[in-house]
């Protein structure tokens, strides 16, 4: 599996995934379907990923909604550019939100790359070139290669309802540290977005709360 783009992908990643890992399937009977949750790469789907950075679902889509009712639904990264101060300043980012964004948008039409190219590189080349934005950190590259970009392979380990989901199956409800999540997940790969969205699934379930970026 090169993408996933579409639910048979992601079928077939999580069939994959049970065979690599039988121990994941009992919670995958609990949590079908996973969502899927992709959309087209480019400033928007970054703007949106970086607007969900450590905060609340609905403290996420409550900025969005502001952003959008200025820019439309999918915001180009030179409409939010010719924005000025104070009305980039009612959508309620905070000031390392607002400087990524302008940093995406400034990546995106002035280069060293753009955007939806990333999602061709591998993905350690475009998480780099991504946290080379200013603002722009590991999770969010790696948020934005998953549903942005279909990369397969990718599990954010710094994400906090993974590490409680990942605990609550493995470490009797103990949230375990990036680190170790990182070396679990090893057992995952080459699928190990897939596992990601079983794990999000799963502290849904559990919890209640949706922890998918929005």
């Amino acid at each position: 599996m090169t993408t996933i783009r579409c639910e048979a992908d992601l079928a077939a990643g999580l069939s994959l995934l049970l065979t690599r890992d039988p121990r994941l399937s009992p919670i995958a009977e609990l949590c079908r379907p996973l969502p899927l949750r992709l959309s087209a790469p480019g400033f928007a789907g970054l703007a949106s990923i970086i607007v969900s950075q450590m905060v609340s679902r609905a403290s996420a889509d409550a900025i969005w909604r502001r952003m959008t009712a200025v820019l439309g639904n999918r915001p180009l990264a030179e409409d939010y550019l010719a924005l000025g101060p104070e009305l980039i300043g009612t959508f309620g980012l905070s000031r390392g939100k607002a400087q990524a964004l302008e940093a995406a948008a400034k990546a995106d039409l002035g280069g060293p790359f753009r955007l939806d190219e990333l999602t061709d590189m591998p993905a350690e080349a475009a998480i780099a070139a991504l946290t080379g934005l200013k603002g722009v950190g590991p999770w969010t590259a790696e948020v934005y290669l998953m549903f942005c970009g279909g990369h397969p392979d990718i599990f954010p380990v710094g994400d906090v309802a993974l590490r409680i989901s990942v605990g609550d199956v493995f470490f009797a409800g103990e949230r375990p540290a990036p680190e170790l999540v990182a070396e679990l997940a090893e057992a995952w790969a080459p699928v190990r977005s897939v596992a990601a969205r079983l794990f999000w699934a799963h502290y849904a379930r559990i919890t209640g709360r949706t922890a998918l970026p929005r």
